[in-house]
């Protein structure tokens, strides 16, 4: 089955909101075996969005919208689409005593009365409930195909997409759609495809198709079959065999992040980290401290952005920034050294370099990072040239991956 989206909202036109419900439904959609072919974003214009239907509606099998289902004015997406699909519309009481209650309990006051319109439904559709918000969603099939519309608030349309429409579509499949992340660090795009490319021209199901992410890449190794077992099936040497001819850059299998694999690692093995960041200016903490559960594994950090913290905290001694200076692997080792006796962990990581806009005094080029790990064994450093022009933020970003990716190749025994 052919699905097409169409997102309703001026400020998605605008750029003011990005369109992540677009997103998250291709992905729910993909594994119930539906295919998406189209995106479509229109404001909250009701001839724009009409043309946006008529042409939806004869090259798909399943319209869906997001947005447009508030109480203001200009939320007219079910008006608009019951007008273009001959529907009337009815007042559904028993969600208007929903929305009205979500009202006095959840914000303690009474439901405005325009919030009336949102109990106004198609005749004859499915409701979707809205617990976690107060626009319903509906579907309802006409002229063989079949329309359903969701809000737009990210975490409204995310939880009726799993709880509401997923269940409602999948009894309008033959089959599922089955995808594994498989997750890289340390090889490019091209380099990925060009390592992958005989088994890529060959397969049909599954497939494999290379992404290019911030500083990463990654593999979707996607199968279709009637049951996920059975594409679990076909996937799962797939899998194996790009493991065995990418190796030790691919860091997981639909895992979330380096850092997470750090922390699962971490927490594994019984070893706590600690973290002394300079030109990252403690980015490497903030992703740590994003997991669940990181106070088991993180101990803390230090953002020693001046000489004068890395001297008075980490106690990297004067001779040695006055010597090297600051973005060097004397002191990329002293710090993380430091780092680790002053939060007593078992391990501490260091980042040292020049993220921009400048080389720094001792000539050292934009992009230059020194990376140290110090642990009960010895401290080890490596020099990286972390993008030379790509900004101070993308910098940044490569150091911390960078910062990660060496820890996990030191708890596995892997090669720098």
């Amino acid at each position: 089955m052919i699905a097409e989206l169409i997102a309703v909202g001026t400020e998605l036109l605008l750029g003011n909101v990005a369109n992540t419900d677009a997103q998250m439904v291709s992905e729910g959609l993909s594994t119930l075996g539906i295919t998406v072919h189209h995106h479509t974003v229109v404001g909250d214009n009701p001839q724009r969005l009409t043309e946006a239907l008529e042409t939806a509606r004869k090259r798909a099998d399943i319209i869906i919208t997001t947005g447009g289902l508030g109480p203001t004015y200009d939320d007219l997406t079910k008006q608009t689409i019951c007008r273009a699909f001959g529907r009337e519309m009815e007042l559904h009481q028993d969600i208007l005593e929903e929305i009205r209650s979500w009202f006095e309990t959840k914000m303690g006051k009474a439901m405005p009365e325009n919030n009336i319109q949102q109990a106004m439904l198609p005749v004859g559709c499915t409701v979707f409930a809205n617990p976690v918000g107060t626009a319903p969603g509906c579907a309802f099939q006409e002229g063989g195909v079949h329309v359903l519309m969701l809000p737009g608030p990210p975490f409204e349309c995310q939880y009726m997409f799993e709880h509401q429409a997923a269940p409602y579509l999948e009894r309008l499949t033959d089959g599922v759609i089955v995808s594994h992340e498989i997750r890289i660090f340390g090889m490019g795009e091209s380099a990925v495809e060009e390592a992958l490319r005989e088994p890529m021209t060959q397969l049909t199901n599954p497939t494999l198709a290379p992404y290019a992410k911030t500083n990463e890449c990654m593999v979707r190794a996607t199968a279709k079959a009637a049951t996920r077992e059975a594409a679990e099936d076909l996937l799962r040497p797939l899998v194996e065999q790009v493991k065995g001819i990418l190796g030790d850059v691919v860091y997981g299998v639909d895992v979330d992040s380096l850092e997470a694999v750090v922390s699962a690692l971490l927490r594994e093995r019984g070893l706590t980290l600690s973290a002394a960041e300079s030109c990252t200016g403690g980015l490497i903490a903030k992703r740590m401290t994003d997991l669940p559960g990181a106070s088991k594994v993180f101990r803390g950090g230090v953002v020693s952005y001046t000489n004068g913290v890395k001297a008075g905290v980490l106690g990297v001694p004067d001779a040695l920034l006055e010597q090297y200076g600051a973005v060097s692997e004397p002191v990329a080792r002293a710090m993380a050294e430091g780092c680790r006796r002053a939060c007593g962990s078992d391990l501490a990581v260091s980042v040292t370099g020049v993220a921009g806009p400048d080389k720094d005094d001792w000539g050292n080029e934009v992009g230059t990072v020194y990376i140290a790990l110090a642990s009960r064994e010895g401290t080890l450093c490596k020099r990286l040239s972390c993008g030379r022009g790509r900004g101070r933020g993308r910098v940044r970003t490569s150091a911390a991956h960078n910062a990660f990716d060496i820890i996990r190749r030191t708890l596995l025994g892997l090669p720098l």
